[in-house]
Formats: C-alpha cells, structure tokens, sequence
C-alpha cells in the first residue's frame, strides 16, 4: 500500500487557516479524495489538553516551556494518529505543524529557528508535510481578522491571539524565510484574497501532490 500525503496549512494568526482546511477537505471529497482534517496543537486526547495550556490567557509561560508544550504535544500526534494513518494510506489536512514552532517560537519568541528546528525533528521523528500551503497576511491586518471571527465577537483573545503587532511581525517574516529556503514544499497564497478564491487557488497548488 501506497504511503499517504500528509498537507499542512500554515500562516500567522487570523490568515484564514481553518476556514481554508475545513473548504479544502470538502473540496477533495467531492473530487472523491476524501482527507482526513486535523488541527495542532490537538487531534488526540493528550494534545487537547496541552492545547488547553499554551493558550490559556491567564498563564504565564515562558518561551522554551510554550515551545515543549507545543513539541510534546506534537510529538504525541504523531505518534498516536499521524504515522498510523500516513503508513495506512490516508490524506491528512494538518492546520498548523512544525513550521508554526519554527516561525512563533523560532522567529516570533527569538528562540532560533535551527535550534526549534533540532528539537522539532525529535518530536516527529522526522516526519516531513508532502505540500505546505503558506497563507500569507499582512501582519497589520491580524487584530481585525481575529476580531472578526465568529468565536471571538464579544470575547476574549488566547494568550498568543493577545500579542503586539511586532510579534506577528516577526512570525510572518520566519514564516517567509521559510518558503524561500524550501519552495518545493510551500505554495504561498495571498490570503487577502475571499475565501473561494483562496481555495481555488489552494487546489490548484496542490493539484499533483496527491498522486503517485
């Protein structure tokens, strides 16, 4: 049996990842290519909790212990639900993976990206996305994008939904760092763009990546 694919959607806070993995999964099944969607930190029990965690706003936690919080949780994913269903055959739809530890906590907190790097790989084991698909957003555009979610109308910003524009700032420039060191992995898309559009433009940066 053929390996499976494993798609990430990556992009700083209010880009529009989850709205475009929720679009993408539908869109793939209707093509009959039907994908599992997933979020981190999360998708298992332990994960969830972890989750719970890193984005209680009433925590204080330092960089390097929001940076294993995130890995272990990861590291537990992986391990429970990602290589079982990858070496099944699955399509996986991941909002979120190793680039968000290279570019918040490597770029946005100053921890270093090849040092996140380093410890990212022990937590996956080496496991590497087919396709990453880059939502890019201009980081002046983050408190009004998440402002305007339907879960955040009237209440309250997670710990890490709550930090200056200098932060995502930071994020955004990891993340193209990112994409330019590796642009056979990431497909950039402008996610200024509507939401249909973003998909479209989606589907066709994927069109190949699931075949052989």
């Amino acid at each position: 049996m053929a390996r499976g694919r494993l798609i990430t959607i990556e992009g700083i806070d209010g880009a529009g990842k989850s709205t475009l993995a929720a679009a993408l999964r539908d869109a793939l099944a209707a093509r009959g290519a039907a994908a599992e969607l997933l979020r981190e930190p999360g998708g298992v029990e332990l994960s969830e909790r972890l989750r719970g965690l890193v984005t209680d706003p009433g925590l204080r936690i330092s960089p390097r212990a929001e940076a294993l919080l995130y890995l272990a949780a990861r590291a537990q994913l992986v391990a429970e639900l990602l290589e079982p269903r990858l070496a099944a055959g699955g399509v996986l739809i991941l909002d979120r993976f190793s680039d968000s530890t290279l570019a918040y906590q490597g770029g946005g907190r100053g921890l270093g990206v090849e040092e996140m790097r380093g410890l990212d790989g022990f937590a996956t084991g080496g496991l590497r996305p087919d396709v990453t698909l880059l939502l890019r957003l201009p980081p002046v555009l983050v408190p009004a994008r998440i402002g305007s979610r339907p879960d955040r109308v009237g209440g309250g910003l997670d710990r890490l939904e709550s930090e200056p524009p200098e932060f995502f700032a930071a994020v955004a420039a990891a993340y193209e760092d990112l994409a330019a060191a590796e642009p056979t992995r990431f497909r950039v898309l402008d996610a200024t763009l509507s939401p249909g559009e973003v998909l479209e433009t989606a589907l066709a940066a994927i069109d190949g990546a699931l075949g052989d």
